[in-house]
């Protein structure tokens, strides 16, 4: 069949005459049905062994590709090299956002000590239960607030607007009436909340003791009392770092909150954080050339990411060109349809993840630029798009490994084990959130791992993997007799349920799995109509049949090449 073929082509390739059929073909600008560059038509025994050849050679990996084409794996070489370079930026920027959020997590504890009156850090709850003792505390937020470029430590100052200090803010939440007789067990209450405020400028001769004599809190009305400020501080461990440092504005809100009216009054500190670039700074004895150097590192990060994301989507397009050739061929000359499961073959789920991660990368990268500039502060979504970058790049690597045979398994399972995982955690999906719910109403009000739907999933999940579960029994309060019997039932059946239930099945899906895919690699017989197909292909990567200058070969150089002849031939006679 072969040398039948090679005579065919050296009779078309010599310069005879051609059936018209071609010259039609060509005045079309159409690949005549004998070429085999784009499409392998099935007219003949060669055409169906190029398809095979093309799809052969489509699942190779990079190493058989070099053998079988000679050409340098430079897809591998770029993500190789990508995963060096993206693993370095990441852990730059680490360090660079691990600075910001560590000079957050201080300041707020900074604010907390200077603010709150004998805050002890080892207070769960801060409180306050006596009416004196709101006044005094309120003084002491506004006498510390007064004079605080004499008692801080760090690099704080007030904020200014224009020539003046932003003041300091005291509003009052309170119901607009009310008449509350406990003892009566009688009230009249309007529920809507009206809100008084005052303010207090600081480097006032103004005591807080003036201040308070014009302060009347209503607490059998009040709601909460908010006081609020604005604190400007400076970031100046970056400079040892060769980074420009950060302007800060901390907004700190003290809340006293009575919403309960139960006697205590709950007092936290929090604050909002905003970061800006600073108006006017100079920096001596750093190399200035650095911030330039690293937005030019991250430039070349951005060039490799696109070049890679250029090379694999390009490859995603070829397999989907093929998968729809195959599909074509099984159904007009094999009389069938392809399954889902092997047109899923031709899309590589490992280009899609480059894809997904060079896309990420960009993002990030491009933040990152920004960020060293000083154009925005976007710490968090930054570290989110290249973290996950970085994420899916390493995930990445396990399709190299994949084509070694002994590593090759663990991919196989997960991927042959996938669907009955995902049905079976739908299934056990809907217990385990029936039990959430149930958890959270009924044992929320007498346990702290229960109180929301949240932190009652989170316990729940912890029960799963064996954390926390004697504490979890332990806490649970004996206020209610019946509630404290329910959770022993409630809790002794989840564990039961879901540990050696729900648990086991999962591991048993997993181990069924990998024993059949052992199996099968170790009788090589092709399981799927794809594989099939392709093991009636013989030809070795190294046989020569796939480089694009062999007269065999039925790539798309071949059909480049008949063209190119039959034009030169044309313009001849004419």
């Amino acid at each position: 069949m072969r040398q039948d073929v090679n005579e065919v082509d050296l009779v078309r390739d010599s310069g005879m005459e051609e059936s018209s059929e071609f010259y039609e073909a060509y005045e079309r600008n159409d690949p005549p049905p004998w070429v085999d560059g784009h499409q392998c038509v099935e007219d003949n025994n060669n055409n169906v062994e190029c398809l095979r050849r093309k799809i052969k050679y489509y699942f190779m990996n990079p190493c058989e590709k070099y053998h079988a084409r000679g050409r340098k794996p430079w897809k591998l070489i770029l993500q190789i090299v990508k995963i060096a370079i993206i693993t370095v930026q990441l852990i730059s920027f680490g360090l660079s956002n691990q600075m910001v959020v560590t000079f957050k997590e201080e300041n707020l504890m900074t604010f907390r000590h200077l603010f709150l009156k004998d805050y002890d850090g080892s207070i769960e709850t801060y409180a306050v239960y006596r009416q004196t003792d709101v006044y005094d505390h309120i003084g002491y937020v506004m006498d510390q607030y007064g004079h605080l470029q004499n008692i801080t430590v760090g690099n704080h100052a007030y904020k200014k607007d224009g020539s003046f200090y932003t003041p300091l803010s005291l509003c009052q939440e309170f119901y607009r009436n009310g008449t509350i007789f406990p003892g009566n067990e009688t009230f009249e209450i309007n529920a809507e909340v009206d809100t008084d405020c005052l303010e207090v400028f600081p480097m006032s001769n103004s005591s807080s003791q003036e201040v308070l004599q014009h302060l009347d809190l209503h607490f059998k009305r009040m709601v909460s009392v908010k006081i609020t400020f604005v604190i400007k501080a400076i970031n100046l461990q970056t400079v040892r770092h060769r980074e420009l440092p950060d302007c800060y504005d901390f907004t700190v809100m003290v809340t006293f909150n009575n919403q309960a009216h139960s006697g205590r009054i709950k007092v936290d500190l929090d604050n909002d954080v905003s970061i800006n670039e600073c108006k006017d700074w100079k920096v001596t004895g750093a190399y200035s050339r650095n911030i330039f150097l690293t937005v030019l590192f991250d430039c070349l990060i951005v060039v490799m990411c696109i070049t890679s994301f250029t090379l694999c989507t390009r490859s995603v397009i070829n397999g989907i060109q093929l998968q729809f050739e195959y599909t074509l061929y099984c159904r007009e000359y094999g009389g069938k349809e392809v399954p889902w499961s092997d047109k899923l073959e031709f899309l590589n789920g490992w280009y899609i993840l480059i894809i997904v991660s060079d896309t990420l990368t960009i993002v990030g990268s491009i933040l990152k630029i920004e960020i060293q500039t000083k154009a925005v502060t976007s710490y968090d979504i930054c570290s989110i798009f290249l973290g996950m970058g970085t994420m899916f790049v390493w995930i990445g690597v396990i399709r190299y490994m994949g084509y070694f045979r002994k590593y090759n398994i663990l991919i196989l399972t997960l991927r042959a084990a996938f669907p009955n995982v995902i049905r079976f955690i739908c299934c056990a999906g809907i217990i385990y959130l029936s039990y959430c719910f149930c958890g959270w109403v009924v044992l929320g009000p007498y346990h702290e791992k229960f109180r929301t739907l949240n932190t009652a999933s989170e316990c729940l999940f912890s029960l799963i993997n064996g954390d926390d579960m004697f504490p979890t029994f332990k806490n649970m309060g004996q206020k209610s007799s019946l509630v404290f019997v329910f959770s022993r039932i409630y809790l002794y059946t989840f564990v039961s349920l879901f540990i050696y239930m729900v648990l086991s099945l999962f591991i048993t899906i997993i181990t069924d799995t990998y024993d059949t895919i052992k199996q099968q690699q170790q009788s090589g017989v092709p399981t799927t109509e794809l594989q099939k197909f392709m093991s009636e292909c013989k030809d070795l990567p190294n046989s020569g049949v796939y480089r694009l200058d062999n007269t065999n070969s039925c790539f798309l150089d071949r059909c480049i090449t008949r063209f190119r002849k039959h034009r030169e031939r044309l313009t001849s006679e004419t």
